[in-house]
């Protein structure tokens, strides 16, 4: 990951990793003594998707790509909600429930700049970011996800009906 912390650093920081993530070294990285809010969200993977059973996540990405992008969407948010840093991991391959998928964390001078830029970072990232998820659930599988449907929502899982 890019070198970001409180020490007025580059504001912007990407990876995508394989092992575990370490929240606190995400939220280090945006920590700035001008910053009143400091918001860091953990996606995680979750037991259930509607009425399927999770077993487990694997996440795919085009990394070069997915990393600049990344920064595309983070440039644009931070310069319209007024953020002063935002730094994002992914993490890709197989993850078991409870496990973090992404954390980002982001700061600015109010908590309401803060809070509307992480929905729109993660917004715009399920939209726009070349990562892929792959939801394994008791009987079959499915890959989740499109630009106009990144929660995969009108999603039919590998052998049900739709």
């Amino acid at each position: 990951m890019a070198g970001v912390g409180s020490t007025g650093a580059d504001p912007r920081s990407f990876e995508i990793v394989r092992a575990p993530i370490r929240a606190d070294a995400v939220l280090a990285r945006v920590r700035r003594p001008g910053c009143g809010a400091v918001v860091v969200f953990h996606g995680t993977v979750r037991a259930r998707t509607g009425t399927r059973r999770v077993r487990y996540l694997e996440y795919e990405a085009y990394e070069p790509m997915a990393l600049a992008q990344m920064a595309a969407v983070a440039d644009a948010v931070c310069r319209t909600h007024g953020l002063e840093a935002l730094a994002c991991v992914h993490r890709v391959g197989r993850l078991e429930v409870g496990e973090d998928a992404m954390v980002v964390a982001v700061a600015s001078p109010h908590r309401a700049a803060a809070l509307a830029g992480v929905e729109a970072f993660i917004g715009r990232l399920k939209r726009e970011v070349p990562i892929w998820k792959k939801e394994v659930f008791e009987g079959g599988a499915a890959w989740i996800g499109t630009p106009d449907d990144p929660q995969g929502e009108r999603s039919t899982p590998t052998g049900a009906a739709p």
